[in-house]
């Protein structure tokens, strides 16, 4: 995980206070998550320097011709070490990565609509593997920082980075709280598929503000419910079986939410409901799925009578 590249483009500006957290110490003190294993694994992987790369739709990285069939086939071994897969897809060397999400999907409702990435510093919140930072890229982002605290996800970004050393996009095993406070360095910050996982969903948003530059735009992609302003849905339990879903607000409530944190110039750029065109088990994520969580007699509530999931894209801006 060599971040030499991160803290020379930091250098000097206000993200330089991310610095401490980027030191080989930080990195080598972090013991959740049996991450020492994982480094392990990734210090397996075999070093290939990929001969070209697309980050369109599918995320292309090398071509089958840069590697033998022998180094192929250990790739692949490695690779599906690392299931599940949730995010994607990529293409790796000629190997297809089929991920549980089909994200191509999501950043085509949002692309067209949020601030031009060229040339701005841009955070994504729940990053996963990656993904969206190599779509970021590809839209001309100056620099990509992803943050997510589960480790397999941090470890296949890394793996693939591997292969790609110059790209300017880096998840690090951190979660939002780990922060500095009032960083604002950041002109665009993207928390998509975050704030519902939240126990204070208010608290989530605050720390957004706080990483913006003035200026600076949020793309906050969530769950949502049908009803007035000022309700949101706490599941007893779960929801669609995931037992950390905390609040799923209605627009009205969501937008509430984002105008008492100071947010300006909301607006709702998309809806939909997530279907299994979009979401569903694979080679690569074999794992329950959103079919697994949706009443097989009703597709329109969940197994627990919870309306089924519709999502919804926000966009708003942080004017100091």
């Amino acid at each position: 995980m060599n971040l030499s590249l991160l803290i020379d483009a930091i250098s000097n500006t206000k993200l330089e206070a991310l610095s401490p957290l980027l030191q080989k110490s930080a990195i080598d003190g972090i013991t959740r998550g049996d991450f020492a294993r994982w480094r392990g694994l990734l210090a397996k992987i075999p070093k290939i320097k990929a001969s070209s790369y697309e980050f369109n739709d599918i995320v292309k990285i090398g071509s089958e011709k840069d590697i033998d069939s022998t180094i192929s086939a250990n790739l692949r071994k490695f690779l599906r070490e690392m299931v599940p897969w949730r995010k994607g897809p990529f293409r790796v060397f000629g190997i297809d990565i089929d991920s549980e999400w089909r994200c191509q999907m999501k950043w085509q409702r949002l692309q067209h609509h949020i601030t031009p990435l060229r040339g701005r510093k841009v955070l994504d919140v729940g990053s996963g593997n990656g993904y969206y930072s190599f779509r970021m890229l590809q839209d001309n982002a100056d620099l990509v920082v992803g943050l997510d605290p589960h480790i397999p996800y941090v470890v296949q970004f890394w793996v693939l980075k591997g292969f790609l050393p110059n790209t300017a996009n880096f998840v690090l095993p951190y979660s939002l709280e780990q922060l500095p406070s009032s960083l604002h360095g950041f002109d665009t910050v993207f928390s998509m598929g975050v704030i519902y996982h939240r126990r204070s969903p208010i608290e989530h948003l605050m720390q957004l503000k706080h990483c913006m530059a003035p200026g600076g735009e949020l793309v906050l992609e969530t769950l949502f419910v049908e009803g007035p302003t000022g309700y949101s849905l706490t599941p007893e339990k779960k929801y669609a079986r995931i037992a950390n879903v905390w609040f799923l607000p209605t627009l009205g409530t969501l937008e509430s939410w984002l105008m008492r944190c100071g947010f300006k110039d909301i607006r709702v750029i998309n809806t939909n409901s997530t279907n299994q065109a979009e979401q569903r088990k694979t080679e690569w994520m074999p794992f329950e799925s959103l079919e697994d969580g949706i009443n097989s007699r009703d597709n329109l509530h969940t197994i627990e009578g919870y309306p089924a999931p519709n999502r919804a894209i926000i966009l708003a801006s942080h004017i100091s």
